[in-house]
């Protein structure tokens, strides 16, 4: 009986006092991230037949286990990898909106100052110093374009570097896991129990991988963690890694993309889209979504403006009287520059393509020249059979069967994109990569021999409309317009109103191309004099002569005439700056739909609005996260109370097991007396 009674003592000792150590261990580590509450797990022992029945042997501790909910650790780390996703997009879309945004240094007062300063030679063209404030104005648009432009780009190459950083960091985690693996292995191997510390640390890890990629892990038949990334591509399996690696990317070399290498050592370009979560997706997803449209859309606006502003200013006349059909060399017709739409091969073997910006299209008389340019980017392949554009903003294709003369074929269907594709055919199987706003705001500048010559802007118009001094009717004529190809040979040309046999009509020599546009919006050709004032009951509102056009009202009486002429004096003209002026109320992006200004208020609200989206779901990602490490915590956690009353516990029991062998010490010593 005494014998019996000293081993249940002895197993109830050796309980309380595991049960002691694991109370300790977690008390130690109620502040150790990722650590799981341990308990110890009881059995009673087998009992032992006695002719009065089975009597108890004690107990036994049969393994120490941890508290541990599979699926609430499951749904932290992907709010973990969520919440820090969002934390990083939020952090870079914040300095886009605030350098955008920003009512001193952003675009929109440079515009505006810009064309204050074109109103002002509008209202003063023969005065040098208001072209001299035009200019300074010109100049600190550009300037403004490239502080941005540069500012983006400063924004490209930390993406890149902190993508680097992000994948070191991530081959380091992927390490560990892979050592932690293959130590719970082992241990479980050689003991058949569980390493419930190196179980947590192995849950941190996956945890704070999360914290830089979203990852997935499985667990194998052995218990090792196979942790996978993208769309199911291996990271870890077992001890053995799979390193991510940082490389350019084969379509854009400017560009630092995810690279896996396997065991072979061969590199798989990953897709930016399959890198999700965590820190290094939302660098990825802020570079191709935000970075890359508020880029593209300041370069679509900077080339916007210098294309539609040139093609106005192309048609002006300079204070020295210079135009565009002037014999003497010095007229500039842009005054603007900016780069080409880039071009880029996914191989350095491949043929070069090149692409330029198509002329604005529109009505020059008004001056309402417009833009097709998108801000997408866009890839041209030809896969053998067909010459491909693919619009990436969307999706949208155009083809054509690949064969002679397949650039020019292509280039007819993608006129409303704003470029056309030059240069040699396209390789096959290679892709091109074409940004055609990219760079535009980068390089955007005022033309050099205007900033050094103010002299050289095209304030005035080229021709000029004179009334007859002999006139007798109330007949008014505008002073005239020139649209792109006009000619001023054959200058002057007088038109004469006749009336006779009922017919009104103005007569003019036989030269030069001449058209007619009535008041109803018909426009009809005229190859031989007259022109009829009247065409289907509705009243001739316009003459065109060699790309030169008047507006006609008023009545003219019999033989009232004016005359077309050369604009030989024209230093106090500002007709062409009035429509230079003109431009920043008229819709000339976007195939007319936007003014600068309002293309710009667009980026601005739409960064804006995209960055407050962030913002409210980095939120609740957060408050997500929270909750879920609240309810892991309620399961996992160390509640230091709970244990404080487990020690006392624990030793309650300690103490009465070491009471009852004292007890039984003392039985036998009895027994032994009683014997003797």
């Amino acid at each position: 009986m005494s014998s019996g009674m000293l081993s249940i003592g002895i197993t109830g000792i050796h309980a309380a006092q595991i049960g002691l150590e694991t109370t300790q261990h977690n008390i130690a580590n109620a502040n150790t991230p990722g650590y799981s509450r341990q308990y110890i797990q009881q059995s009673a022992g087998i009992p032992r037949l006695t002719g009065s029945g089975y009597f108890g042997s004690g107990t036994t501790v049969d393994t120490v286990r941890r508290a541990y909910d599979k699926y609430l650790t499951v749904q932290t780390f992907a709010a973990q990898a969520a919440a820090s996703e969002s934390a990083t997009q939020l952090s870079k879309l914040s300095q886009i909106d605030n350098m955008l945004g920003d009512p001193t240094s952003g675009l929109a007062p440079a515009m505006q100052d810009f064309f204050t300063g074109v109103q002002q030679v509008a209202a003063n063209p023969s005065l040098v110093s208001a072209r001299q404030s035009m200019l300074s104005s010109a100049e600190a648009l550009a300037g403004r374009f490239t502080t941005m432009s540069g500012r983006l780009g400063e924004m490209y190459d930390s993406v890149n570097g902190e993508i680097f950083s992000e994948i070191e960091l991530i081959n380091v985690f992927a390490q560990q896991l892979a050592d932690v693996n293959g130590q719970i292995t082992s241990a479980e191997a050689s003991t058949s129990q569980s390493p419930n510390d190196l179980l947590d640390l192995r849950d941190q890890l996956v945890a704070e991988l999360n914290m830089h990629v979203r990852v997935t892990t499985v667990e194998d038949s052995i218990g090792n963690f196979n942790v996978f990334v993208g769309n199911g591509q291996q990271l870890v399996v077992g001890a053995v890694v799979n390193e991510l690696v940082a490389l350019s990317s084969s379509s854009d070399p400017e560009r630092i993309v995810v690279g896996l290498r396997g065991q072979s050592g061969v590199v798989q370009e990953l897709s930016e889209s399959l890198i999700e979560g965590g820190s290094l997706g939302g660098l990825m997803k802020f570079r191709s979504n935000s970075l890359d449209d508020a880029t593209n859309t300041l370069g679509q606006i900077a080339a916007s403006l210098a294309l539609t502003f040139n093609a106005q200013h192309a048609l002006g006349q300079d204070l020295e009287g210079l135009n565009q059909t002037s014999a003497t060399v010095g007229f500039q017709a842009d005054f603007f520059e900016f780069s080409s739409p880039k071009v880029l091969a996914s191989s350095a073997s491949a043929n070069v393509v090149s692409a330029s910006f198509l002329p604005p299209t529109g009505d020059p008389a008004t001056g309402n020249f417009k833009t097709s340019l998108t801000g997408s980017d866009y890839v041209l392949r030809d896969d053998g059979a067909n010459l491909t554009l693919t619009r990436k903003v969307d999706g949208k294709t155009w083809s054509t069967p690949t064969a002679a003369g397949a650039v020019s074929t292509l280039n007819a269907l993608i006129t409303s994109e704003g470029f056309s594709i030059n240069g040699a055919t396209p390789s096959a199987n290679v892709n091109y990569l074409i940004e055609p706003t990219r760079d535009a705001a980068r390089n955007f500048q005022v033309n050099s021999t205007i900033a050094a010559d103010v002299k050289r802007i095209a304030a005035a118009a080229p021709s000029i409309a004179t009334l007859g001094l002999a006139n007798t009717g109330s007949l008014k004529v505008s002073q005239g317009t020139v649209s792109n190809g006009y000619s001023l040979a054959n200058l002057p040309k007088t038109f004469t109103y006749s009336q006779s046999s009922g017919a009104f009509a103005f007569s003019f020599p036989a030269s030069g191309m001449v058209s007619a546009t009535y008041a109803d919006g018909t426009t009809v050709a005229i190859a031989a004099s007259p022109i009829n004032r009247l065409n289907a009951g509705s009243e001739l509102s316009r003459i065109t002569y060699n790309g030169i056009s008047v507006d006609i009202s008023g009545s003219p009486a019999n033989g009232d005439t004016f005359t077309l002429g050369i604009n030989t004096n024209g230093v106090s003209d500002s007709r062409n700056a009035v429509k230079l002026a003109s431009l920043q109320l008229q819709n000339t992006m976007e195939g007319g739909k936007a003014t600068y200004q309002g293309s710009y208020a667009s980026l601005v609200s739409g960064v804006g609005s995209v960055t407050r989206q962030v913002k409210v779901t980095g939120e609740s990602q957060q408050a997500l996260l929270k909750q879920n490490e609240l309810a892991r915590s309620a399961v996992s956690g160390v509640n230091l109370d709970e244990e404080a009353a487990n020690l006392i516990r624990y030793q309650q029991a300690y103490q009465a097991s070491a009471r009852s062998l004292d007890i039984a010490s003392k039985l036998f010593d009895t027994l032994l007396g009683i014997s003797n």
